[in-house]
């Protein structure tokens, strides 16, 4: 690096390179650093001068960096390309990377939209509710409502029983012993009979997996239930539908086995 008494004519100091590239000196600092941009000349104060071919190669460095490239790409993969398709291919490369960012921040900014929704439904601040929303709409589960309308005991019944798989899990099975009961229901089946049977013990299996035989959860879910056209409209008109055909038979059920869960049961 040649060394000069004065600032030559053709040349700029750091700080003249920053403000004609719209940049900060810190920056073309950094890119020294790293081997990227390093100035063309040093004054004997030690002052970095930067000349036009700088210009140039930050001109290229800026555009690329434009296009989403890392500074590591930059300096280590695109300063090799030889040939258009070298480049093409990159250009590709880089083209489905954006598109695979877009479309998470576009996922993200679904979630905060229904968070922001859900905030203002809630009567108080709650950021351990805000965190279950976004893990939810995370997992894309639908349900994501169901929280609002729960307290910290049930929440925290969820929380120490259920992971995200076998949470998803459940609400899955839900959904396909809801849609049976609508089969059922629609082919004429009584819920009196087998198959009506089988539904019913398969649902009350489901209750007792998620209430883990505590019936002092079963209040809430009564609640929820009632309330779930207001949670999730699809749900709740699907709970609509199979609701009558669910307590017929849950009703024979409990008479066959001869107890009733829901006495003693306060709503």
């Amino acid at each position: 690096m040649e060394k000069y008494r004065a600032i030559p004519q053709g040349f700029m100091t750091v700080g003249e390179l920053a403000k004609k590239m719209n940049t900060t000196v810190r920056t073309l600092q950094y890119y020294d650093k790293e081997g990227l941009l390093s100035p063309s000349a040093e004054s004997e104060g030690g002052r970095r001068l930067y000349a036009d071919k700088d210009i140039i190669l930050l001109h290229q460095i800026q555009s690329l960096k434009y296009l989403g490239f890392s500074l590591d790409d930059i300096k280590n993969r695109l300063v090799s390309l030889e040939t258009p398709a070298e480049v093409a291919a990159a250009l590709t490369e880089q083209a489905a990377a954006v598109s695979e960012k877009i479309a998470i921040l576009s996922e993200v900014l679904q979630a905060i939209e229904k968070l922001r929704a859900e905030t203002l439904q809630m009567q108080t601040v709650d950021f351990r509710k805000y965190a279950d929303i976004v893990v939810n709409l995370q997992l894309k589960n639908e349900f994501y409502g169901l929280i609002k309308h729960l307290n910290s005991d049930m929440l925290d019944h969820l929380r120490n029983r259920f992971d995200m798989e076998s949470g998803t899990a459940l609400m899955n099975t839900i959904n396909r012993l809801l849609d049976e009961m609508i089969e059922l229901q629609d082919n004429g089946v009584p819920p009196q009979g087998e198959q009506g049977q089988a539904v019913a013990k398969a649902w009350w299996d489901l209750v007792t997996e998620f209430t883990g035989g505590d019936m002092s959860v079963l209040p809430q879910l009564l609640n929820f239930a009632e309330d779930a056209d207001s949670i999730n409209k699809s749900f709740g008109e699907k709970w609509q539908a199979a609701e009558g055909f669910l307590h017929q038979a849950l009703a024979k059920y409990f008479e066959e086995l001869g107890v009733n869960p829901f006495e003693g049961v306060k709503q």
